[in-house]
């Protein structure tokens, strides 16, 4: 039996297979995931990282960023203060946050691994690519959560499933560091569970407002 890593379901029955993993689908959340043991070392995960080569003064990145960024900006308070949760070795969405006035904290398992940050709250948090690499996604859905204050905002960039047609020839599931990926219906079930605000900005981007009580 497999147990949903998001949500703890049981109910979650085979969806796919490809030339080397198989992927299960979440009956009440919809996430899609793989085995435990198909899931690279950290050692293998971290070497997979270091090849990675995101220049924080790109032009191309900063434009790929902007995509989360633009909207997120248009919804904080001036001088807000965030989390680059996941930020990798050139966190650039912090510089371009940074830019427009808000002060940004780093946090990343390999690059940043500074855990007193976590113990802060926070106006606003971003993962930019970080969701489809978790391991323990309950845990983490949790602690965002905890991160942000009442009325903050959680914006997240990442790929997400249509349907299994699309999943089939989807080239975002052969990175061995992805390990589950979300839907919509995965954020609107999260959204319904934890009474918050969800806006999906894009084919990419969502940002989850909390509640101020």
């Amino acid at each position: 039996m497999r147990i949903c890593p998001l949500c703890s379901s049981n109910q979650t029955p085979f969806y796919f297979e490809d030339r080397s993993r198989s992927y299960f689908q979440c009956c009440r959340c919809k996430l899609v995931f793989i085995s435990p043991d198909q899931r690279l070392d950290a050692l293998s995960e971290k070497v997979h990282y270091d090849h990675h080569h995101n220049d924080p003064d790109a032009p191309g990145y900063r434009q790929f960023l902007s995509r989360l960024a633009l909207p997120l900006l248009e919804r904080l308070a001036s001088e807000s203060k965030g989390l680059d949760f996941g930020c990798g070795p050139g966190p650039a969405l912090a510089h371009i946050l940074r830019e427009a006035g808000h002060s940004v904290k780093l946090y990343d398992i390999y690059y940043q691994p500074d855990l007193s940050v976590l113990d802060e709250t926070y106006d606003f948090m971003t993962a930019t690519e970080v969701i489809e690499h978790l391991f323990d996604p309950k845990k983490i859905w949790a602690q965002w959560l905890n991160l942000v204050k009442p009325g903050g905002w959680i914006g997240i960039m990442t790929k997400q499933v249509i349907d299994l047609a699309a999943f089939a020839s989807w080239h975002y599931k052969y990175d061995p560091t992805h390990v589950i990926f979300f839907s919509r219906a995965t954020f609107r079930y999260l959204a319904a569970r934890d009474n918050l605000k969800v806006e999906f900005i894009g084919n990419d981007v969502i940002l989850l407002n909390k509640p101020l009580q």
